[in-house]
């Protein structure tokens, strides 16, 4: 089950089909952790809200670099894992 698509711009309000929690840490969960903390579901919803087509990562680790909340502030992230094992149960995975 990968959780993002990447490379490929969002349709029009794709709505996730079903959505189940993290089990354990991966690079998928650390950015789905970070784009739940900034407001959004996931990179598909980030990209049709703030109509973008890329996202900031850091190329060392993949991870997301810095997002934009729905109020226009930012967030920033470090290179390294954010998501503590305490954290990844509340990262909801969504299927599409």
């Amino acid at each position: 089950k990968k959780s993002e698509v990447s490379g490929v711009m969002p349709k029009a309000d794709i709505k996730p089909k079903s959505i189940y929690r993290a089990k354990k840490w991966s690079g998928d969960v650390e950015n789905l952790y970070r784009f739940q903390q900034a407001g959004y579901r996931d990179e598909i919803e980030y990209k049709q809200v703030k109509q973008v087509d890329m996202v900031e990562r850091w190329p060392e680790t993949g991870f997301v670099k810095k997002l934009q909340r729905r109020d226009n502030t930012f967030y920033y992230y470090d290179k390294q894992r954010e998501c503590e094992d305490k954290e990844v149960h509340k990262v909801k995975i969504y299927v599409y």
